[in-house]
């Protein structure tokens, strides 16, 4: 099996969040590693968060698994139950339809690092904390269907 060069890969720290929702997620690098490497039955991204940056939105999948390793640093995962800080070799799990909105904070003074790995369709999803929804086409909406003009989520 080839070592993955991860430097040979593009990190960035792209959204299709509408403003305001882009700014907690502005200290988030990441690199998708599975279009890389040639996979392509699921997702995988090595992700950085920034001290203060958020992994993304409050959000859950209807229609993917997501599976989460954290790698290096310190980050609190946030959820409908509560927070959990997760640390080197703690894993996280959703399955496809759980309404479990989650993602992680970086409240630490360090930057943490993480691989997380989604699989199955995108037949959308949503926000648990704001009024934002994401559609199988790849775009944003209100929670009554009304799009959020101009944005996509990054691909």
């Amino acid at each position: 099996m080839p070592k993955v060069d991860l430097d040979a890969i593009e990190q960035v720290n792209r959204t299709g969040y509408p403003p305001p929702f882009d700014e907690q997620v502005g200290g988030r690098w990441y690199r998708r590693l599975a279009p890389a490497t040639g996979l392509s039955d699921f997702g995988v991204s090595h992700v950085t968060l920034k001290p203060g940056s958020w992994s993304s939105q409050r959000h859950w999948h209807n229609g993917e698994d997501e599976f989460l390793v954290m790698l290096d640093g310190e980050a609190v995962l946030v959820e409908d139950d509560g927070r959990t800080v997760l640390r080197p070799g703690d894993c996280a799990s959703w399955p496809k339809g759980s309404t479990n909105g989650h993602h992680l904070i970086n409240e630490s003074a360090h930057d943490c690092t993480f691989v997380v790995i989604g699989g199955g369709t995108n037949t959308g999803g949503g926000y648990s904390d704001i009024d934002l929804i994401f559609t199988p086409q790849g775009t944003y909406a209100h929670r009554d269907g009304t799009p959020y003009g101009g944005t996509k989520r990054p691909g």
